[in-house]
């Protein structure tokens, strides 16, 4: 069963659209609510709520708590924090669901929800559909505030920047100077709050929100402004968020910005040399390039795949108990410290890295070399399975036998689009873009091209 409302990372689309009226907002609560009370037996809800620096935010938090407001319960009002903020003050005030509106490095015409558990973790799909069911069936709450509901407004900074300290606290900075973008968005005041506290000597851009100009040509989506001024400040280190602050692109001290593919392989290596990655296991997706799975297997370690989305990783390394997950595209789990992707700890935990090597990132990137990838796309009419695709099979299997172990073959369909999705590693550029073509071409043989 999939659902209707909700993608890969919550619900999301244009904040003038219909998934953000208020009769669907309300519609949306009263879901929530009768999941609530139904599938987890709490009948008075504690939810805390969260939002980024959109200005269709706070009209969407008052909304969603007026559908509350109807059943005796409490709604904690954190303002406007960073969504790991959200995560980690479920678990702080001990609520029964966390809610973040946002919608992460879109524009500021987007918005989003997403949804944390009691632990602070992501919803699975499985609990999405349930929530879904109860949205569609008729509903028996009255309208009108109910006399034992209560809404209080609550700092959501404080007990996140406090929980972070863990990684700070023996932190030095002061002859560190880092450029920081903070996408003009949810991290405008933390992560500058807390690298301050270190001596860091800080150079902020993007850190004028003014509700219209979230991810504008700023953030982890532009971090090429960032590795220009890295560059011409001869900083330590650029640290670039997204906008409501669960990932983190970072770039060294030449100016380059490094895939966080990379950013994964150092963190791994760094906790295998101290005898703190647990079973020596790192846990990514099935885009993460095929290099990572090289330098951590010649370190002793090894490398678990999932599919794509953070939220995946999130529930992989809580069934192995694994300490390290996260993404290519910047979401990074330290699973010791939180319970989702971490902008910030990431920062913090790279800048360890840093002094405790007493290398340079330019130089930590090299023990991680990724093999040269290429992507593309089809656009077919319909997506036939893959299987009954012989030709395109066919090709993928030789390309395969003769790239052995040195690069890999990805085929899949996108799950929003009428496209097939190709993804090709191998030792050189070259042969990439040649089996890129063998592809394509036996593609458009069993699929045709729309």
């Amino acid at each position: 069963m999939s659902t209707r409302y909700f993608g890969t990372d919550g619900i999301r689309g244009p904040a003038d659209g219909p998934l953000f009226e208020k009769a669907f907002l309300l519609k949306f609560s009263d879901g929530l609510i009768r999941y609530l009370r139904s599938s987890l037996a709490v009948k008075s809800p504690r939810i805390v709520i969260g939002r980024d620096t959109r200005e269709t935010g706070s009209r969407i938090v008052e909304d969603l708590i007026e559908g509350f407001s109807r059943i005796p319960g409490e709604c904690i009002d954190l303002g406007i924090v960073p969504t790991p903020a959200v995560a980690n003050s479920v678990r702080v005030t001990e609520a029964d669901l966390g809610i973040a509106i946002t919608a992460s490095h879109n524009p500021a015409e987007d918005n989003g929800i997403k949804l944390f558990s009691a632990e602070g973790t992501k919803f699975p799909e499985t609990e999405e559909e349930k929530i879904e069911a109860f949205m569609l069936a008729p509903t028996e709450i009255p309208m009108g505030e109910n006399a034992d509901f209560s809404k209080t407004k609550r700092n959501g900074l404080a007990s996140y920047l406090q929980a972070s300290e863990i990684l700070s606290v023996h932190l030095n900075l002061e002859d560190t100077t880092i450029v920081c973008d903070t996408a003009n968005g949810a991290t405008c005041e933390s992560t500058p709050s807390i690298l301050t506290s270190r001596g860091a000597n800080l150079i902020l851009t993007g850190n004028n929100p003014d509700g219209t100009n979230i991810n504008l040509d700023c953030g982890s989506e532009h971090a090429e402004k960032l590795a220009k001024m890295v560059q011409e400040s001869g900083a330590t280190l650029g640290i670039a968020h997204d906008g409501d602050g669960d990932r983190v692109i970072f770039v060294d001290e030449k100016g380059s910005i490094v895939p966080g593919d990379q950013i994964l392989g150092i963190f791994a290596l760094h906790s295998m040399s101290k005898g703190s990655l647990v079973e020596n296991t790192l846990v990514t997706t099935i885009q993460s390039n095929r290099g990572l799975d090289l330098a951590i297997q010649k370190a002793g370690g090894k490398v678990v795949r999932t599919d794509v989305g953070d939220r995946n990783v999130a529930f992989r390394m809580r069934e192995i108990g694994a300490s390290l997950g996260g993404e290519s595209s910047g979401h990074i789990i330290l699973h010791n410290y939180s319970t989702t992707g971490d902008g910030l700890l990431a920062a913090l935990y790279l800048l360890r890295v840093l002094k405790e090597t007493g290398k340079p990132l330019s130089q930590l990137r090299k023990e991680v070399p990724l093999l040269p990838q290429m992507t593309g796309n089809l656009r077919v009419k319909e997506k036939h399975p893959l299987s009954t695709c012989k030709t395109l099979i066919a090709e993928q299997a030789a390309i395969e036998s003769t790239i052995g172990q040195s690069g890999r073959v990805m085929l899949r369909y996108s799950g929003t689009e009428p496209k097939l999705r190709f993804l090709v590693e191998a030792p050189m550029i070259e042969d990439c873009e040649a089996y890129m073509k063998r592809l394509l071409t036996a593609a458009r043989t069993d699929l045709g091209e729309a």
